[in-house]
């Protein structure tokens, strides 16, 4: 798929991640990394990458509407972002030296064993 058609699909990927990601509080992983393999071809290291970029405005929005209702606990927020701010670059150290089907083999079982822990609790 290229050109415009390719376009509207990821405008479509970027809408369904969005919703999921204000309803569930997901989207960057779970649903645009397998959608953007799929719709554009890329390989599993760029998808993941490029998810990464994308969820940024996608958190941003959802965020300040969650805030504008005061559902958000700050403090909770910012220890989180403390720890993800040391922890992201080095899960993206380690992504950049796996292989393509490691990566996906873990992504895959990170997905099955988040859902099966929520199913569960």
């Amino acid at each position: 798929m290229t050109g415009v058609r390719q376009d509207f699909a990821l405008v479509g990927v970027g809408l369904l991640s969005g919703v999921f990601s204000g309803l569930l509080g997901v989207g960057g992983g779970i649903v645009m990394v397998p959608l953007i393999v799929a719709v554009v071809g890329l390989s599993q290291h760029y998808a993941h990458a490029t998810s990464l970029a994308a969820i940024l405005p996608i958190a941003t929005v959802a965020a300040a509407r969650f805030g504008v209702d005061e559902e958000i606990h700050y403090g909770v927020a910012a220890l989180l972002a403390l720890g993800s701010l040391v922890g992201a670059p080095l899960g993206a150290r380690v992504m950049e030296r796996i292989s393509e089907g490691a990566l996906k083999i873990a992504f895959g079982v990170l997905m099955v064993s988040v859902g099966i822990s929520m199913v569960l609790r």
